[in-house]
């Protein structure tokens, strides 16, 4: 079959009227280095925005980086800078040379590339993403009708690099295509709903996790090219498998090929740096003011859910963006027009980006990594709020943490750190992270939090994740965590498998296994998480005995779980805890099951309750409760 003729390339005048206004939401189509065929020649279209530039130069390996062979032409007042070159093929490096008033001369990697030289290499390559096949529309149009909130979202949070290594390689990394192979296989047979992939954007440093990014347009060249990059995506939609990515408007890094100090001036950074830059991790801030930085931030996000077929976005640093005064002392921050800390900016930003995205109607989520009370994050946007479609529960996040790593002695003194989120549940749409933020820096992994000898430590963790996966909201839990990785993590390892062949290890992750198999096939926990038509506390106060109990509901009512838990190695004998019914209770998980690294303490599978009061119900269910256990009955 004959090759598809390459189209003719360029930028209108009002193409430029729309990227100034900040509202040209495929610039990403003209911006950058693109396939295109002018009087019949092929070549490459090169385009850049540096609107303080004296001039600006393409080169790279198809002009053997001559710095004066290649000059772009200046589009108009807005600033671009473009011109197409005949003969120049895919594949090639290239950067743009800026040349300032004064006569500087700055090297930059394109902020709008499809790809990129791997690391320590900082050029961008020439490629035609138009050409990616997919196969999954399927899956496309299914997640278009489905209301996300009522669906279930077990989300595995996942760094390619370091999930497994391969045997062979420099770095060892697999290869999109070797990765998708693997981590469907997985996936699938854990039964989790979605992964959620650390590090996709292109970026510099391997420590940072990919979260400081100079190539916003570009899957990053560790693991592959683009269509290797689609082929994963496709491929974990062929096996039901949604795809959210880490996106990361909040700051950037300052290398020296970036966007830092573009055209010789801040042009995508606030210029003041009390706004600018962030004290903490050394980085620049972006200019939220600015119609065409807004316009790159946000064409970015749809180009991800455009040309990648992405499910979701997880924003990272929400709160960094939207407080002025986040992470700064005293006077080093600049208040708003107003006197007050909130990024005006910033908030204009969300409700944009999040309106653009709804606009869509392609069901599409964007999650707030957002750790303080800000209101109404996943209010809609006319309703004032900031347009979000859920928020990672940090708050729980942190409450069960700290309440799993005490002794059981001082658990009844903090008892109600596990029923605090319910106080507030119903004012957002919450996922409930365990994520890579709290298995590092010194801080254990998550069974190593726990407290005690080795199997009370292994017996907590799965009481823990059965609360977890019992409590109103989403569910995210980082790799490793399922089977216990008793290391923290570190990008620059693969994950400790050799302790599947430990006991404890291989039945914690058949527990994990259970657990999300019970959760994807219960309505009850899954389609009402923001109200309590759908939770119920039986007994939310027993603080001395350190147990909780609670039913989770279908939205008809006719499905109901019962989730009985004990924290403390105390066995329970004839434990009684009220029931709203008078018929048999089913049971259907027993986290002290020997095969899951239990005592194997057994409970009948199925009890018929008693006709008298407890906990303000009428019957009451009574069973031998085992140290460190969680037990679902079904009622």
């Amino acid at each position: 079959m004959a090759e598809k003729k390459k189209q003719n390339v360029f930028i209108s005048e009002a193409d430029q009227y729309l990227f100034a206004q900040g509202t040209h939401y495929e610039i990403y189509k003209k911006l950058g280095a693109h396939p295109s065929n002018e009087n019949g020649e092929d070549g490459m279209f090169f385009a850049v925005w540096a609107p303080n530039a004296a001039s600006v130069h393409v080169i790279g390996t198809f002009n053997d980086w001559d710095e004066t062979s290649h000059p772009l032409d200046r589009l108009g007042p807005g600033g671009i800078f473009a011109k197409f070159y005949a003969g120049v093929k895919e594949g090639e490096l290239y950067k743009f040379l800026i040349t300032t008033p004064e006569g500087e001369k700055h090297y930059k990697a394109d902020p709008y590339a499809n790809t990129a030289e791997l690391r320590p290499g900082t050029a961008s390559k020439t490629c035609d993403i138009s050409k990616i096949k997919w196969t999954d529309s399927s899956w496309m149009k299914s997640r278009a009708t489905k209301d996300m909130n009522k669906e279930p979202m077990a989300i595995y949070e996942c760094h390619i690099g370091s999930w497994m290594k391969h045997p062979t390689g420099e770095d060892g990394f697999y290869t999109y295509r070797q990765f998708a192979d693997r981590i469907v296989e997985y996936l699938s047979e854990m039964k989790y709903t979605h992964v959620e992939l650390m590090g996709i954007a292109e970026s510099p440093f391997d420590g940072s996790w990919g979260y400081q990014v100079t190539g916003y347009y570009a899957p990053t060249s560790r693991y592959g090219t683009p269509e290797d990059f689609a082929y994963l995506v496709n491929t974990l939609h062929k096996h039901g498998i949604g795809v959210i990515l880490d996106w990361v408007p909040a700051h950037f890094p300052k290398d020296a090929h970036g966007l830092s100090e573009f055209d010789g001036t801040c042009l995508y950074e606030h210029p003041d740096k009390r706004r600018g830059e962030h004290p903490d991790w050394g980085t620049k801030i972006f200019n939220y003011g600015k119609t065409e930085v807004k316009n790159f931030l946000i064409a970015n996000a749809l180009f991800w859910i455009k040309e990648y077929h992405i499910d979701g976005l997880r924003v990272d640093a929400v709160a960094s963006m939207l407080y002025l005064d986040y992470g700064r002392d005293g006077g080093n921050w600049l208040p708003n027009q107003y006197g007050g800390n909130e990024n005006l900016e910033a908030i204009e930003f969300f409700k944009h980006l999040n309106s653009v995205i709804e606009g869509l109607n392609l069901g599409v989520m964007t999650i707030a990594e957002e750790s303080t009370a800000w209101p109404k994050i996943t209010a809609s946007v006319k309703d004032g709020g900031l347009g979000f479609n859920f928020k990672w529960n940090m708050g729980w996040m942190h409450d069960f943490c700290e309440y799993m790593k005490l002794d059981p002695l001082f658990k009844k003194n903090n008892h109600h750190a596990l029923t605090f989120a319910m106080s507030y549940n119903s004012s957002e749409n919450y996922i409930l992270p365990l994520s890579h933020d709290e298995v590092v820096h010194l801080k254990c992994s998550m069974v190593n939090k726990m407290p005690g000898y080795q199997i009370d430590k292994y017996a907590n963790l799965r009481t823990g994740y059965t609360f977890m996966f019992g409590h109103c909201g989403k569910k995210l839990l980082f790799m490793g965590q399922e089977f216990g990785q008793e290391r923290e993590w570190s990008e620059a390892r693969e994950l400790d498998w050799f302790l599947l062949s430990e006991p404890l290890n291989k039945g914690l992750q058949d527990y994990v296994k259970e657990l999300l198999n019970l959760y994807r096939k219960n309505k009850a926990m899954y389609e009402i998480d923001n109200s309590w038509d759908g939770f119920e506390w039986v007994n939310a106060d027993d603080a001395d005995r350190s147990t909780y109990s609670f039913i989770r509901k279908s939205a008809d009512g006719k499905k109901k779980l019962l989730f009985v838990l004990n924290m403390t190695p105390i066995f329970r004998e004839e434990y009684a805890v009220g029931v709203p019914t008078s018929k048999k209770v089913k049971l259907v998980l027993n986290s002290d099951e020997e095969r899951f690294g239990g005592n194997g303490h057994t409970i009948p599978a199925s009890i018929a309750p008693k006709p008298y009061k407890c906990d303000n119900r009428d019957y009451t269910l009574n069973f031998d409760l085992p140290p460190f256990s969680a037990v679902i009955f079904e009622i």
